[in-house]
């Protein structure tokens, strides 16, 4: 025969209390989690996805990102694609969005300057003054991504300089074999050998491509400073996670993560 203890009344009661709380406690903490969707561009690609982890770790929440040229993205988002957060690599893809209210406010959170690669097995391109040589083969991003305008910009800054030459850019865009969509592609095109040389991010020398590139020097007076906004789409399923991803974005944990992967301060210009 089983002996089974009795329980007292009053700590069954107590018992009941506890699961009660800990069902309601598990409920609660199920119901604030959201699932979030960011559109960002392609530069913030490693720097986004450790602050997706970060950002999931403490909140709860669960981030999933798009990454591609910012101007992939406007399109998208004017077509009636469904985000929460947007992240761009200029104002130009930016503030339109904001205009029609598709985008609620926005901010700055990051800058970025340009930088010249080649292949580190490639000696054809020493200097600046090498892009606009005959046979040089270069890779750039279409003009309508963020990287392509501050390049377009660069090699105009070049030219009013009459540092190497009258017609820099006209020789410089004379060797482009290759317009990409995005700057992690024209990366990818000097990783693999099929250009000379490339205008990226300096944020895109990441530890994976550095082994394979070489950085050509380029003077401060023909750089550019890339200024990265912001913000929440009005159109969002958790506007109140959506903020707090920008405001960890922005916050001194968000803003490390950043300078890990290269990027300056908002404005900042080194």
């Amino acid at each position: 025969m089983t002996f089974t203890p009795s329980i007292p009344v009053h700590l069954r009661s107590i018992m009941k209390t506890q699961l009660l709380i800990s069902t309601l406690l598990l409920s609660v903490g199920s119901a604030s989690a959201a699932s979030l969707t960011v559109f960002a561009a392609a530069s913030l690609t490693d720097a986004f996805a450790e602050i997706g982890k970060a950002f999931d770790a403490k909140t709860g929440n669960t981030t999933t990102f798009q990454f591609a040229g910012s101007q992939a993205l406007r399109t998208q988002l004017d077509n009636g694609a469904r985000a929460d957060v947007y992240a761009s690599a200029n104002n130009a893809q930016f503030d339109p969005l904001v205009k029609s209210g598709l985008v609620t406010g926005g901010q700055p959170f990051l800058s970025n300057r340009l930088a010249v690669i080649a292949p580190k097995n490639n000696a054809k391109v020493q200097t600046l003054a090498d892009l606009s040589k005959p046979g040089v083969k270069l890779v750039i991003a279409d003009k309508a991504v963020p990287v392509g305008d501050y390049t377009r910009r660069m090699i105009s800054a070049i030219d009013k300089s009459g540092a190497y030459g009258k017609d820099f850019s006209g020789l410089f865009l004379k060797n482009v074999v290759s317009e990409e969509p995005n700057v992690r592609q024209v990366a990818l095109k000097v990783q693999l050998g099929e250009a000379d040389a490339a205008v990226v991010y300096s944020s895109d020398v990441t530890p994976a491509l550095r082994p394979s590139v070489r950085v050509i020097t380029l003077p401060t007076r023909f750089n550019q400073s890339a200024s990265y906004p912001i913000g929440t789409l009005k159109g969002s399923a958790s506007p109140e996670a959506a903020q707090a991803f920008v405001k960890f974005v922005l916050s001194g944990e968000g803003q490390a993560i950043l300078k890990k992967w290269g990027f300056l301060k908002p404005q900042q210009v080194k």
